[in-house]
């Protein structure tokens, strides 16, 4: 949307260019005025990034004039401070540099002015102007600069108005690329799960809910949920200190969960007979959903856990090892029985006794034992893992407490001093995410599926004109329904095949 990059042109900075300014209206023959407003003030980590660039420069042109006195320290400190207090757009603490190609802004449409809250309001924006041969084309020309695509990930706030377009982008990508395996996480702020004021916007709330879900899930091959409506209460943060109106903290928490868990993805493939010191169970998209939705399990709807920081891998600690590892999506039991459940880990960075790096053999023991000590263990698990931890750089917010040390180890005793601690005080996490395919999602299906049900399918259903005013015929909401179903009774056996042993 117009207005969303805040300092950020939505031409990049990759190469400094500057908007030809077309001055030339055909239909017009009199004078043409421009009004524009002031670009916005680039926040301190921005212009620190700025600085840098700049004494780079210098240091290649005159290495005699470089002042080394500055006072780093005490900058980052004011740069940390203005971050928690100050961030508006995601693009304040972002270090990229954007290709002129990478983002798009939606015309039209004005960021914090115009309601942009359900489908129909996103796939009306879509249609009613030429935003998808735009969109298609900057997504080609990175296609083709591949030598070999992998698959495509796409992240979807599906909260509002961009479950529409993306389910709209999504179609051409399944339509050009139809070989491609799309992984798509459905992201979410926990400021966006609060309760809606009124029954009119509950049951938009609830039916957007639905029909997202449902159209978005049959234009990917994996669907991975993330978001929960409290993080700060939750067990995935029990060693952090989240605000949940920041989504500076949250999405630190998602984005961290998400790289962990693609890691093995950016490994690289060795032989059936090498072994690397550093890295083990190196994986494509491709092998993952057909491990996660393939012919083994058939559910494209998995629950993505994380510990953050992981434990310690010594021997006092691997009970509590699998217990660390939280869900970061709601509506899900808990402690169920899934003997036919799937799932693949990745651990990185991890530490064993004395705060040692663990080798890969070490982490892969350590996971056998914590199996062999659990009630139940999952019918196919896939482990990958790696001696690197995970960076925290200096845009990272303070959201780890007093019980994380440096290197992200778990503390006995808790830090004096301030409750939160960001990138300063820690400068590397251990790291532990898994994805599982289990019938704990079913709560989450079924919700879906019954207030679709509920409020657009049965006869008199207080939706349907809200649907049918969002373009959907009857015909199409019931479709949904069944995609919905589907994915329900794929679970359902097994849910009762678990019940009966």
């Amino acid at each position: 949307m117009t207005g969303s990059l805040g300092s950020v042109s939505s031409r990049g900075s990759l190469y400094n260019q500057i908007q030809a300014k077309n001055m030339d209206v055909m239909t017009w023959k009199g004078r043409v005025t421009t009004h524009a407003s002031e670009p916005l003030r680039r926040n301190l980590f921005l212009q620190s990034l700025s600085e840098e660039e700049q004494e780079i420069v210098g240091k290649a042109n005159d290495l005699d004039n470089v002042n080394n006195n500055s006072p780093a320290e005490i900058q980052d400190k004011d740069i940390v401070e203005c971050l928690e207090s100050d961030v508006q757009y995601w693009t304040d603490f972002s270090k990229v540099h954007y290709h002129p190609q990478s983002l798009y802004e939606l015309s039209g449409l004005w960021a914090d002015i115009q309601e942009f809250d359900n489908y129909g309001l996103g796939k009306e924006a879509f249609c009613g102007h030429q935003h998808g041969e735009e969109i298609d084309d900057r997504l080609r020309f990175f296609v083709e600069e591949c030598d070999h695509i992998q698959g495509i990930q796409c992240v979807v706030d599906d909260a509002g108005g961009f479950s529409g377009v993306s389910a709209m982008f999504l179609e051409s990508i399944a339509d050009e690329y139809p070989n491609v395996p799309v992984l798509l996480y459905n992201a979410r702020n926990p400021s966006l799960h609060m309760d809606s004021e009124g029954r009119k916007q509950a049951i938009s709330h609830y039916l957007h809910d639905a029909v997202s879900f449902s159209r978005l899930s049959e234009l990917c091959k994996l669907i991975i949920p993330v978001g929960l409506p409290s993080l700060s209460g939750s067990r995935a943060s029990q060693f952090l200190c989240i605000k949940d109106e920041k989504p500076y903290h949250s999405s630190a928490v998602y984005a961290s969960a998400m790289h962990s868990f693609t890691l093995p993805f950016r490994m690289k493939q060795s032989g059936p007979s090498a072994e690397s010191l550093f890295t083990s169970g190196a994986l494509d998209m491709y092998g993952t959903v057909q491990m996660l939705a393939g012919q083994m399990r058939q559910n494209m709807v998995t629950i993505l856990d994380v510990a953050m920081p992981a434990p310690s891998l010594s021997d006092r600690a691997q009970h509590s090892f699998l217990g660390n590892l939280q869900p970061l999506i709601p509506d899900i039991s808990e402690d169920v029985e899934d003997f036919h459940a799937v799932e693949t880990m990745n651990i990185h960075g991890a530490v064993t006794s004395g705060n040692q790096r663990a080798s890969i053999n070490e982490v892969k023991d350590a996971v056998e034992s914590a199996y062999d000590n659990s009630v139940t263990r999952p019918k196919f698990s896939h482990l990958s893992a790696s001696t690197c931890p995970l960076p925290i750089p200096l845009p990272f917010p303070l959201i780890f407490g007093n019980m994380v040390g440096q290197h992200g180890e778990l503390l006995e005793t808790p830090i004096s001093g301030s409750s939160s601690r960001g990138s300063l005080e820690v400068h590397s996490i251990p790291m532990a995410t898994r994805l599982r395919s289990s019938t704990a999602v079913l709560p989450l299906l079924e919700r879906k599926l019954g207030n679709l049900r509920r409020f657009g399918i049965e006869r008199g259903a207080l939706g349907a004109p809200l649907l049918q005013s969002w373009g959907f015929g009857k015909d199409e909401v019931e479709d949904m329904g069944e995609v919905l179903s589907k994915m329900v009774t794929t679970l359902k056996p097994y849910q009762y095949s678990s019940d009966s042993d």
